[in-house]
């Protein structure tokens, strides 16, 4: 019906023209949608597992941290990056305790993410020891797998058959679940049977020890 009307020029202008603002308005629109599409996935990357340090730094801390008297301690890193690889995260504390057959420690130290976060933190736990008396250590706690700082305050079964020992400084893996810690300790009275029992991560400092 409409096949054989005719528009004045100037409204056929004014109706490109208003065809063109449309088409345009349309596209920063669909442009606006695709970008507000991509947002969730930045979301995601930032809660993702942080990213880990280089060996090289971790080696540092720790010889920065033990001191010169840790003979063994590059040989026992070794080991560790060659079965885990890089960590991401790390406890720099001290710990102490004693042993008659059973054995408990108590721990405090600073955990350093590889993201920059920090935060005081606590340990205690049982063990099976082969000695009898006391001990005081220095605990360098390697991190795998570590999601989030609140995800640390958990129990740590330790790993059987894990335990490595050289020139006074030892280590072995306690896991709960992805988590991985493998501490390495160097100090007076240093206990073999640190690898049989677990570790109980926690917020504040706590005298029961199981």
């Amino acid at each position: 019906m409409c096949r054989n009307a005719h528009f004045p020029k100037e409204m056929l202008m004014i109706q490109r023209r208003d065809f063109r603002v449309a088409a345009t308005a349309a596209i920063a629109l669909l442009a606006g949608c695709a970008s507000q599409g991509t947002t969730p996935g930045t979301e995601r990357g930032s809660a993702d597992t942080s990213p880990e340090f280089e060996e090289s730094a971790i080696l540092t801390e720790a010889e920065a941290f033990f001191g010169e008297g840790a003979r063994g301690l590059a040989d026992v890193l070794n080991k560790i990056f060659s079965e885990r690889g890089r960590p991401n995260a790390y406890i720099a504390g001290e710990e102490g305790g004693g042993a008659l057959a059973v054995g408990v420690r108590y721990g405090r130290g600073t955990l350093h993410m590889s993201n920059g976060i920090q935060r005081e933190v606590y340990w205690t736990g049982p063990s099976l020891g082969f000695d009898v008396g006391a001990n005081a250590a220095k605990a360098f706690v390697l991190i795998y797998d570590l999601p989030s700082v609140e995800a640390l305050f958990q129990r740590y079964p330790g790993v059987d058959g894990s335990l490595y020992f050289v020139g006074g400084v030892g280590a072995n893996y306690n896991r709960s679940g992805d988590i991985i810690l493998a501490p390495v300790r160097f100090g007076v009275g240093w206990r073999q049977g640190v690898s049989i029992g677990y570790i109980s991560i926690s917020e504040t400092a706590t005298w029961i020890p199981f």
